[in-house]
């Protein structure tokens, strides 16, 4: 695999080695030992997949400590735009955030670490997005950022008008607003 650095600490995209021939084409699309020596000592424990139609906006999720969660993300079907935002006060790059494009046909995963708010935008008529998380769900330790916070300045490559989100995902508050967020000297990892 090959490693592609991002603006943002930590947060890294990675492209696969992929076989192609007149059958199709083959990847190994995870490897234990391999992302341990190359991205970070990390235990993913839940598989996570949705489907959803042009237009969806998750985000921007994050669970906060001691269920905290690092995600390692990609899409099997269609195309979305991924998005983290550094949310470690403290951090050099506090508020800013990185967007690459997910697609079938790229292939590439993008890490996104403890510590980041997570979100995407299906640019597709429909994706299906796959991802690991390297903590147990928790609902209880939720938290959110308003995906159309101005100050953000993430252009989602929808026109605002065709988004389509949850009630929860329309009630998040602005990053200046929020109430908890990690600090950069927080013990991320255990």
């Amino acid at each position: 695999m090959e490693l592609i650095k991002t603006s943002l600490e930590d947060a890294v995209i990675i492209r696969p080695r992929l076989f192609e021939d007149s059958r199709g084409y083959f990847f190994e699309s995870f490897n234990q030992k391999e992302f341990e020596e190359k991205v970070c000592q990390t235990k993913f424990v839940q598989d996570n997949e949705s489907k959803s139609s042009y237009g969806v906006i998750r985000g921007l999720h994050f669970q906060k400590p001691p269920f905290a969660q690092s995600k390692l993300v990609r899409v099997i079907k269609g195309a979305v735009l991924d998005v983290a935002v550094d949310i470690r006060k403290g951090s050099p790059t506090f508020g800013q955030h990185v967007a690459v494009e997910l697609t079938e046909e790229n292939h590439l995963q993008f890490f996104i670490p403890r510590g980041f708010a997570h979100g995407f935008a299906v640019l597709s008529e429909t994706a299906i997005f796959q991802y690991k998380c390297d903590n147990f769900y928790a609902p209880q330790f939720e938290g959110a950022l308003a995906w159309d916070d101005p100050d953000l300045n993430i252009d989602w490559k929808i026109p605002p008008t065709e988004a389509v989100l949850s009630d929860k995902d329309k009630q998040h508050s602005q990053l200046k607003n929020a109430e908890w967020l990690f600090n950069i000297n927080d013990k991320l990892y255990q």
